[in-house]
């Protein structure tokens, strides 16, 4: 019964929960467009006398955008992040800086920002060296190969940052001029530099601006004021009210409020004036650029004004840290895997499968051999299975992936997969159905004489479900392998499946265990039943996982076939026609339902924003940045929702009304970095920390190494580093 469910339910599962993650992790092949729900963007070029010495060579980033949505220019204004390009070139080929076509003020509510809507492109200009000369195989095969890494902000109301990979191969001799009219427009866009720089003056809390020598068909226009400096002036002000703009003859002034949050006092401010779009015509300039000196004294800033060089030097010693390695040696990475395995036995992840083979234990007490066999078919399942995720993890970093422990239940499809795996198995227990019903009887009887390959499946389904729980000593030795040659870091990962399969093998082998457990009678068959609830309980987490990931509407849908998958299930233990009529109308339905709300399971919700005031905000790395720089503390969670050990925290510590107001004594920050998907930014920093999989707790304070504290937090500890700052 059990066994073969295992069996044959395992093998598909599993199959797919080792490879799905594997298969979405890839890296794609690189292409000239990359579409997403939000944008559609495409590298493309202009060089119409061919990529040589002297020759005008563009090459750009193109993005549509889907209605409402929009990406930012240098300066994103009071939110939003600009769009960054990272060129591979082949030698010879320099790129150069963006050429921002002039933005767009967007008003969002009380704020305003800096942007483009509909389509935009950032072109830049490539050097051709004076002497490039493509090599022979490049342009026998066709070109030369440009490629660019881009990532980009795109918002509504709600942000959502993307990126993408692209490749273009341009002719090494021929003309590319496809895009001539795309790259004239936004050079066209661009604010053509004044040769008088103009002037600013700091008054309380306003800034005074002059510019001269703006052309004649911008005299007497109202214009639009763009600043290059981000976080000086009030960027939602409205022209006539909060701020105001004259012609003096042919000088242009304006007075604009400094922002009440402003965190900059820079010496010079390049500024950006332009023509309102009725104003605009084609072929003519449509804004000026002047990089005007600052005089004045700036008010006070509401933090720090500027980050002092002391403080400033102590931040970049710190970014330069090299952690000490855990335990100082490969011998103690070893005995912490070790005990980390055996500790990854007590976590609730872990239970449902460890109930499944105490079941089976109590139901062969006296096989002293079946026992032993037993004990060494799990023990290979789970080092094996250790030994493949741990692979899989290391080659893929190898490629250049940002993965780190538990990186499969980060795809959803594995999580869905799971969830319907443990309900399969609780309605087994809770003696819905027996696994004869469902498939040809002789498969069964097959089965029954290969019972070691169960206990090794059940191996294999303990890794996938243990891989999300990190145990103390755990967290620092799978840190640690990370580092560590490929032979060493499997050897590590080998010793951590040895330790979680090492309860299970002693009580294989010593009689001693078996003779502790009761002898085989109707108790079973309750127990059996009793066990069903802690797989509906393991489901019902997964699900929560699962509404993490692909929100409300993701977790609904999974519920929803789970229910029709149990409905299947039941129709197969019917009889006659009636078990085909049913089984038949039940699987059309499951599939069309499937084919419905089928996509909701993948698709992934829309990031939550921590409210303004909130106790925990997002983490990034710029806003711990920003905070230090402030000079206050910052206690970063880094967790999961899919981290049984983090929820444990979240309620058992991080909740404690005592400790938060120790938190708030001693004006900490408290970050949340949230892994649930996965998070190349957050992956970077957990492998910086010397870790490579959640929880990591760390407390920094300014211009300090940052204290790393253990997986399983306590009071006590946390008020222990806090009282160190």
């Amino acid at each position: 019964m059990l066994r073969t469910l295992l069996s044959r339910l395992s093998v598909a599962a599993l199959a797919l929960a080792a490879v799905l993650p594997a298969v979405a992790q890839l890296p794609p092949k690189a292409s000239p467009v990359v579409t997403t729900p939000h944008v559609r963007a495409e590298l493309i070029a202009h060089a119409p006398d061919g990529v040589a010495p002297g020759a005008p060579v563009w090459v750009g980033l193109q993005i549509t955008h889907q209605p409402e949505w929009h990406t930012y220019w240098k300066n994103a204004g009071d939110s939003g992040l600009p769009t960054e390009l990272t060129w591979t070139l082949p030698a010879g080929l320099a790129a150069g800086d963006i050429a921002w076509p002039v933005p767009k003020k967007i008003p969002i509510g009380n704020l305003a920002n800096y942007g483009y809507e509909h389509t935009v492109l950032l072109p830049v200009p490539v050097t051709v060296a004076p002497d490039f000369k493509p090599a022979p195989a490049l342009v026998g095969a066709g070109g030369i190969d440009i490629r660019l890494k881009a990532s980009w902000l795109v918002c509504r109301k709600e942000c959502i940052p993307e990126d993408g990979e692209f490749a273009l191969t341009l002719p090494a001799q021929g003309s590319t001029a496809l895009h001539k009219a795309d790259f004239d427009a936004a050079l066209a866009a661009q604010p053509a530099p004044l040769a008088q720089p103009g002037t600013i003056a700091v008054a309380d809390q306003v800034l005074n601006v002059r510019v001269d020598g703006l052309p004649p068909a911008a005299r007497g226009k109202t214009l639009e004021f763009f600043p290059e400096t981000a976080e000086v002036i009030r960027t939602a002000a409205v022209s006539g009210k909060d701020w105001t703009q004259a012609w003096q003859g042919d000088s242009w002034t304006a007075t604009i409020p400094l922002a009440e949050q402003r965190s900059a006092s820079p010496t010079t401010m390049p500024v950006v004036l332009a023509l309102a779009e009725a104003d605009r015509r084609d072929g003519a300039p449509i804004a000026w650029r002047a990089e005007a000196p600052v005089s004045g004294t700036w008010p006070a800033t509401a933090a720090a004004a500027q980050v002092s060089p002391a403080l400033q030097a102590a931040l970049e010693a710190n970014t330069a840290v090299s952690l000490p390695q855990p335990a100082g040696s490969f011998a103690m990475a070893l005995l912490g895997a070790l005990l980390g395995g055996l500790l990854l036995n007590l976590m609730p992840c872990v239970f449902p499968v460890l109930a499944i083979k105490v079941l089976g234990f109590a139901n062969h007490a006296s096989d002293r051999r079946g026992h032993r066999s037993a004990g060494l078919a799990y023990t290979a399942g789970v080092m094996v299975t250790f030994l493949a995720l741990g692979a899989a993890m290391l080659a893929l970093r190898a490629a250049g992936e940002q993965l780190g422990w538990g990186f499969q239940l980060q795809s959803p499809v594995v999580v869905a997969v799971l969830a319907a795996l443990f309900t399969l198995i609780g309605l087994n227990l809770a003696g819905m159905f027996e696994f004869g019903f469902l498939v040809p009887r002789s498969l069964c009887a097959a089965q029954v004489k290969h019972p070691v390959a169960n206990d090794f499946l059940s191996g294999v389904l303990a890794v996938v479900i243990a891989s999300p729980c990190t145990a103390p000593f755990m967290g620092a030795s799978l840190g640690f392998a990370i580092g560590l040659p490929a032979a060493q870091a499997l050897m590590l990962f080998a010793v951590l499946g040895f330790g979680l399969a090492l309860p299970y093998l002693v009580a294989g082998f010593v009689p001693a265990v078996a003779h502790l457990l009761p002898r085989p009678g109707a108790w079973m068959d309750t127990l059996r039943r009793v066990l069903a609830f802690p797989m509906f309980a393991t489901v019902a987490w997964l699900v929560w996982v699962l509404g993490q990931q692909s929100g409300i509407d993701g977790a609904g849908a999974l519920l929803g076939l789970l229910v029709c998958l149990a409905a299947v299930v039941w129709s197969f233990t019917l009889r006659g026609r009636t078990r085909i009529v049913l089984a038949s109308a039940l699987l059309a339905g499951t599939a069309a339902l499937a084919l419905a709300i089928g996509g909701n399971i993948v698709r992934p919700a829309e990031p939550a924003v921590a409210a303004s005031g909130a106790r925990w905000q997002s983490w990034s790395a710029a806003r711990v940045a920003e905070l230090h720089a402030a000079g206050r503390p910052v206690f970063v969670d880094f967790t999961a929702a899919w981290c049984v050990t983090c929820q444990y925290n979240k309620k058992a510590t991080l909740s404690d009304a005592d400790l938060l107001a120790d938190f708030d004594a001693r004006q900490v920050a408290l970050l949340r970095a949230d892994w649930t998907r996965q998070d190349p930014a957050i992956t970077a920093a957990i492998n910086a920390l010397g870790r490579s999989g959640v929880p990591v707790y760390v407390l920094q304070a300014p211009g300090k190494a940052p204290v790393v504290l253990t997986e399983i937090l306590s009071k006590s500890d946390l008020k222990a580093a806090l009282a160190q700052l």
